[in-house]
């Protein structure tokens, strides 16, 4: 006789069934916390993947260092996994990343894991900043109209630069806008093109008609520089003199950009270009001198 045995479903198996469930494809986040609705979701594919790897990679840890099978018995040791890539030299930044991941899976807060993290500092970032190695493979003179497209527009790379069409372009009373631009979380926004590189970008797009305006853009270029260039760009034309503002139309910067104060109207203004909500997010990672 035949004994029947219960398969046991595999932890990466338990993972995806965890997220598969939070799916809300094509629903609005924004209306959902208007809502308050209290219902983990996940509303963005890039979302799912990155939390669904970085979850994958953690139950993998613990199946090796542990043994352990179930994914509810894999939660108790989430708090030991991320001391051993802080150990490992993983940033704050990443880090955190990782243990919202994690806490997707369990449907539940970092702080219910036992996870405590450093704070991410800006001084600390890397990303955009000095030489890189790659940099070495891309020249901006042999990419000319690349680099002046991009910071006379400030599209980000691959869900914004590689997809927009020449026909997307349009002139307004006020200058150039490539329209209908769907940014992050499926919303759109209008873009103004930057008047110093106008003519580039008119130029591109007139030769692209219908069709898309760059249908390939090399992984090495730093596009996420030429969106500083583009945000740093729109600042000093809208900003207004920070010593004439008063103290609830300032921003003032703190830890290593202490004393450093903007204009928060020509920085709400700026972070709409880019397709950004917290203008926090602006001061620390596009705008420079």
């Amino acid at each position: 006789m035949v004994r029947k045995r219960n398969k046991r479903t595999s932890l990466i198996r338990q993972v995806q069934d965890t997220l598969d469930s939070q799916l809300a494809i094509g629903c609005s986040k924004r209306n959902d916390r208007l809502n308050g609705c209290q219902v983990p979701r996940i509303y963005s594919w890039e979302t799912y993947r990155v939390y669904l790897r970085h979850s994958c990679d953690f139950v993998r840890w613990v199946k090796d260092q542990h043994g352990v099978r179930s994914l509810k018995k894999a939660k108790g040791y989430a708090a030991e996994y991320i001391q051993v890539l802080t150990a490992a030299g993983y940033a704050p930044s990443t880090l955190k990343l990782i243990a919202a991941a994690i806490a997707k899976t369990y449907c539940c807060s970092v702080d219910d894991l036992g996870i405590r993290t450093a704070p991410r500092r800006r001084a600390d970032i890397t990303r955009s900043r000095g030489r890189k190695v790659s940099d070495i493979h891309f020249s901006e003179d042999c990419n000319r109209d690349l680099v002046e497209f991009c910071r006379g527009s400030g599209l980000r790379n691959r869900k914004e630069l590689q997809v927009v069409r020449g026909s997307q372009l349009e002139h307004r009373e006020d200058g150039y806008y490539l329209v209908h631009i769907k940014g992050k979380g499926g919303k759109y926004r209008d873009v103004p093109v930057l008047p110093d590189y106008e003519d580039t970008v008119v130029r591109c797009c007139l030769a692209a008609g219908a069709g898309k305006v760059w249908s390939h853009v090399s992984s090495h270029a730093d596009i996420h520089s030429y969106r500083a260039d583009y945000a740093s760009a729109w600042y000093k034309r809208l900003a207004r003199p920070v010593s004439a503002l008063p103290k609830s139309e300032r921003y003032v910067c703190r830890c290593d950009r202490a004393g450093v104060v903007y204009d928060k109207i020509a920085m709400q203004q700026v972070s709409r270009y880019l397709g950004h909500n917290r203008i926090s997010v602006i001061a620390g990672h596009y705008l420079h001198d």
